[in-house]
C-alpha cells in the first residue's frame, strides 16, 4: 500500500515553500506543492494557503530538517 500525504506546512505564499521544499530535497526527501494556484488566485483568504506535503513515512524525519534549520538559522 502506498503511503499517503501529509501537510506539513502551509504558508501564505509559494517563495517559503519552495525553499522548505529545497532544503528537504537536499536530505534526500521528495515532497510537494498544493494549492499554489489557487493561493495566488485568493490571497486575501486565510484559508486560501500553500501547503507542503510529505509522504506519511516521511514526516517525522521532515519535521525534524525543518526544525533544525529553523534553529541554525535562529528563526526560533
Amino acid at each position: 500500500m502506498a503511503d499517503k500525504l501529509v501537510t506539513i506546512a502551509r504558508f501564505s505564499d509559494s517563495t517559503q515553500a519552495y525553499l522548505i521544499k529545497q532544503l528537504l530535497a537536499d536530505f534526500g526527501i521528495e515532497s510537494f506543492i498544493a494549492g499554489e494556484n489557487f493561493a495566488n488566485l485568493w490571497p486575501m483568504f486565510k484559508w486560501a494557503s500553500v501547503r507542503l506535503q510529505v509522504l506519511k513515512g516521511e514526516v517525522e524525519k521532515a519535521l525534524e530538517i525543518i526544525e533544525s534549520s529553523r534553529k541554525e538559522s535562529g528563526e526560533i
